[in-house]
C-alpha cells in the first residue's frame, strides 16, 4: 500500500496507540473478559501492522487465525470460569503484585534502553538469495513462503513470541 509519508504516520501512530492501550488493558483489568478483549485489540492492531507494508495475506491469515479462532477460544474459557470473584470491588496490592510490577517495569525499562542504545542502521534484516528471488516463481504460495522467509522473517518472528507470551498468560490466568 502506497500510502502518503503523513498518512502511514497517522496510521502507525493509531496502531502503536491501540497496541499500547490493549497490552495495559491485557495486564492492569482484573476483569478476565475485559483482559482478553483487549487481548483481541492487541491482535487486531497486530495484524493490521502488516498492512502497509504490502503483506496482506500474512495479515488476513493472522487475523483469522489469532483474533477468529485463538482469541474466541480464549474468551470462551473465561468465560466458563466461575465469575463472582471478579467483582468491581476494590481490593489492595498483595506483595505478590508488588513484586509482579517491579519486575516488570524493570524489564520494560531495560528493553527501552536497550532498543534506544542499538545501532539499527549495521543491522542486516534479511538475507536474499539472488538465485531464489530472480527465478519465475509461478505459484502465490511459493511467493508468500519466499518473503516470509526473507522480508518479513524478523517481524514474523517478533510477533509469535509476543502472541505465545499472551498465551501463556491467558492460560496462566485461566487456570486459578
Amino acid at each position: 500500500m502506497d500510502l502518503p509519508g503523513l498518512i502511514h504516520d497517522i496510521l502507525l501512530i493509531f496502531l502503536g496507540l491501540g497496541l499500547i492501550l490493549g497490552g495495559l488493558g491485557v495486564v492492569l483489568l482484573t476483569n478476565p473478559i475485559y483482559s482478553a478483549f483487549s487481548l483481541g485489540l492487541v491482535l487486531v492492531c497486530i495484524s493490521l501492522f502488516h498492512i502497509p507494508s504490502n503483506s496482506y495475506f500474512v495479515a488476513a491469515a493472522q487475523l483469522l487465525i489469532y483474533v477468529g479462532a485463538v482469541n474466541v477460544l480464549i474468551v470462551f474459557a473465561v468465560m466458563f470460569m466461575n465469575g463472582s470473584e471478579y467483582s468491581n470491588d476494590f481490593h489492595l496490592w498483595t506483595v505478590g503484585d508488588g513484586v509482579t510490577s517491579l519486575v516488570c517495569t524493570s524489564i520494560l525499562f531495560s528493553l527501552i534502553t536497550t532498543i534506544w542504545n542499538t545501532s539499527w542502521y549495521g543491522i542486516i534484516w534479511t538475507t536474499r538469495s539472488n538465485q531464489i528471488i530472480e527465478q519465475d516463481l509461478t505459484s502465490n504460495v511459493q511467493q508468500i513462503g519466499i518473503r516470509l522467509a526473507t522480508d518479513f522473517y524478523l517481524p514474523f518472528e517478533l510477533i509469535s513470541i509476543i502472541l505465545l507470551a499472551a498465551l501463556i498468560g491467558a492460560i496462566a490466568m485461566a487456570r486459578q
